[in-house]
């Protein structure tokens, strides 16, 4: 079987008025289905984490399921107020990563709002925010896949991390409002100008290397 360089996408948005859980989780789950469809690419792996207004999601597979997912996302923005997500964001695009963090898809919930202290996101920078954002992720690849080790069937259920492996949802709202963090939009637009160099995880965010 053919194997494909893998890569990371992380993006973040605040759901749609009226948006469920389980509309989110199937809108993503149409969209893996029909990228294996079409393009016969690398299956994907990776963790949506949905929060009561927001979200956020790590997404691991080949370059053109990657693409696809980041145009789907143009698309679904283009469509306005009425859109199942808003103000979406793209965090970081780490290429050709030499290992998944997630070994399956899967779904978590936080139960309740997650805060962090009052003002802290404000003395800070975006890139340090995102930092920020990646070392909780790592943790809770950690804890998703010490399910797996104990379970034989854990993929594509709903799981309830502890508050402490949540990034607070304050952290999410500060990102989606960040000006320096690109819409899916943007994004393609300076990805694909041919003046511009090839983007990874290093140009567009000084992410750390244990994530990329």
């Amino acid at each position: 079987q053919r194997r494909f360089l893998l890569h990371r996408l992380l993006v973040l948005a605040r759901l749609g008025e009226g948006a469920a859980a389980a509309e989110v989780a199937g809108y993503h789950r149409g969209l893996f289905e029909n990228a294996l469809e079409e393009h016969s690419g690398e299956q994907v792996s990776g963790l949506l984490l949905l929060y009561p207004s927001s979200m956020l999601h790590v997404i691991e597979s080949c370059s053109s399921t990657i693409h696809l997912i980041i145009q789907d996302l143009a698309s679904l923005q283009n469509q306005g107020h009425s859109a199942l997500l808003q103000e979406i964001k793209v965090l970081v695009v780490a290429h050709n990563i030499p290992a998944r963090l997630f070994p399956d898809w899967y779904v978590a919930r936080a139960m309740s709002p997650v805060t962090c202290p009052e003002g802290s996101t404000q003395s800070e920078s975006t890139a340090e925010v995102v930092a920020q954002c990646l070392t909780l992720l790592l943790k809770l690849a950690a804890w998703i896949q010490s399910l797996e080790d104990d379970s034989e069937d854990t993929s594509e259920s709903v799981h309830t991390p502890a508050p402490e492996l949540l990034i607070p949802m304050d952290t999410i709202n500060c990102l989606c409002n960040a000006e320096e963090c690109a819409s899916p939009e943007d994004f393609l637009s300076i990805y694909l100008s041919p003046s511009q160099p090839a983007l990874d995880s290093e140009t567009v965010w000084p992410v750390p290397s244990h994530f990329s």
